[in-house]
This record gives C-alpha cells, sequence and structure tokens, in this order.
C-alpha cells in the first residue's frame, strides 16, 4: 500500500467502525440477532445517493441475475448487498479501508448473505482479482480518491470478461474553482483527484473500454442533498444517520458537497463503460 493510500485509510477507517456500527444499531433500539436490510438502510449506502442511487445505477446498467459483479470501493457493503438481494447478482466487494470491509463481512453475516457477498482489502488500482473474472465492475463514489486514474481504468478492463461494463458513478471536476472542504472523501486538497467528465470518457477509452452512455446527474443529486438534509434536520435525534460511519464533520461535509454542486465547483455523472467482446 502506498503512502497515500494509507492516508486515505486513515481518513475514512480510524476507529472500529464495526463497534461504532453496533453500539449505533443498539442505541437505535434494532435487535442485532435479527438485523433486516431495512435496519442498515440510513446509512450503509455510503454515498451521496443513498439506495435510491444504487438502484437507479442498476436499472441503467441492466443488471440481471447471475452476473458477477465486482464493486470497487464497497464501504460496508450496502450496495453490495442491495446487487445480491435485489438484482439477484453474486457481489465480490473490494476496499481499500481495512475496517470497512471488516464491518462489510460482519453485517453481512448477520443478515444471512455470505453465500453472495464477499468481502476483502484491496486497492482499486491493483485489484487483487484474476483477468477475465467479472461481468460488472461497479463504482459508486470513489474515483475522486484514485490518483492514478489511468491505472484504475486498466485493472477494471482486466478483470471484466470480454463484453463485461463498468457501471459508475462519481463527482467530477465543475468551473475549475477549488472545491469548499472538507468533503466526504477528503478532508485535504491532497485527497482530492477530480477530472471532468470529458477526461473521464478519454481514460476509459485510453483503457480500451468503449462508452456506451454517460449522463449528468448533478442537478438530481441537488436534490437529493437537500432532501437528506431536511430530513437530517427534522429527525435530529436519530442515531442511524451516515454519522455511523463518519464520525467527524457531518453536517459541514454535507453542507460543502451541496454546495459545490450548487456553485457549479463539482458536477456529479453516472456512465457505463463496455470491454468489447
Amino acid at each position: 500500500m502506498s503512502a497515500l493510500e494509507s492516508d486515505i485509510e486513515r481518513h475514512y477507517g480510524a476507529e472500529d467502525v464495526s463497534a461504532r456500527v453496533l453500539r449505533a444499531l443498539t442505541a437505535a433500539g434494532k435487535d442485532l440477532e435479527r438485523l433486516t436490510r431495512a435496519d442498515l438502510s440510513p446509512f450503509d449506502e455510503f454515498h451521496g445517493g443513498g439506495l435510491a442511487s444504487t438502484r437507479d445505477l442498476a436499472s441503467f446498467a441492466a443488471l440481471a441475475a447471475g452476473l458477477e459483479v465486482l464493486d470497487i470501493g464497497c464501504g460496508i457493503g450496502g450496495p453490495a448487498r442491495t446487487l445480491a438481494a435485489e438484482f439477484g447478482c453474486r457481489v465480490t466487494g473490494i476496499d481499500l479501508t481495512h475496517e470497512f470491509v471488516r464491518a462489510a463481512t460482519m453485517l453481512t453475516a448477520r443478515l444471512g448473505m455470505q453465500a453472495n457477498c464477499r468481502f476483502q482489502q484491496g486497492s482499486a488500482t491493483d485489484l487483487p482479482c484474476a483477468a477475465a473474472t467479472f461481468d460488472i465492475a461497479w463504482s459508486q463514489n470513489m474515483l475522486m480518491n484514485i490518483a492514478d486514474k489511468p491505472r484504475f481504468f486498466a485493472e477494471v478492463a482486466r478483470v471484466l470478461k470480454p463484453g463485461g461494463r463498468l457501471a459508475l458513478e462519481t463527482v467530477v471536476a465543475g468551473d475549475g474553482r477549488q472545491i469548499h472542504l472538507p468533503v466526504f472523501w477528503a478532508a485535504r486538497l491532497e485527497h482530492n483527484f477530480l477530472v471532468t467528465g470529458a477526461e473521464l470518457k478519454s481514460l476509459a477509452c485510453d483503457a480500451g473500454l468503449v462508452v456506451d452512455a454517460l449522463e449528468d446527474t448533478t442537478q438530481a443529486v441537488i436534490a437529493n442533498g437537500r432532501k437528506r438534509q431536511a430530513a437530517i434536520a427534522a429527525d435530529s435525534a436519530s442515531q442511524l444517520t451516515v454519522a455511523v460511519i463518519v464520525p467527524d464533520d457531518v453536517p459541514l461535509k454535507m453542507a460543502n458537497a451541496l454546495s459545490n454542486n450548487e456553485e457549479g465547483r463539482t458536477r456529479t455523472v453516472k456512465a457505463l463503460f463496455r470491454k468489447p467482446a
């Protein structure tokens, strides 16, 4: 693991995430022996759109039962479990942050979903996977932390089967102005690696992938961000928010992410790339 990767891992997983999750669930009155996906849904999809965004991207990518999916940057496993439970996929989750992998494995076991979801620590630029293994590579809001994006796309192309697809959503650079910090993926500028939407397409093509679709989702993300802020404000006593896995500055990070999009400093996109058959 590089020095940058170690620094990013500390940014996301400096504490015992599994213990934080279990404490929060207990405080919220959840039965740890009878957990459901609904119990976890307020916080286990660690990206701006939550469960609705995962379902939208899965439909956008036409996911179907039996597909082998690699979730790159899987967090604590919420999207992987959604793809398994609702779309019938078999999912391998990879995350740089050891604490996220531990929590993903623990929660998946408590839900009895180990048969279709497994997790391991690994780098998005050095995937611990054999070539031509997956039908779908999946990534939600983690590309902003990747400095070596050519290597990321090359690794995706390597592990996809011929005809396989990359389903991606990410924050991209906007009008060139410096973003407001901190945000969820970066507290300091040295953790922030945004490219424009055009550069994203070029990087994928340079790795031999074909662009099937790329859509700007900024306005939808802005609307969702405002909705989430209002929901948290209305239920300020809730134990189950993204603060379960993000211990510091959650209101400020949410406000900055929203302001960056509203002011044009960032934009958001979803994309579908394909490895030629």
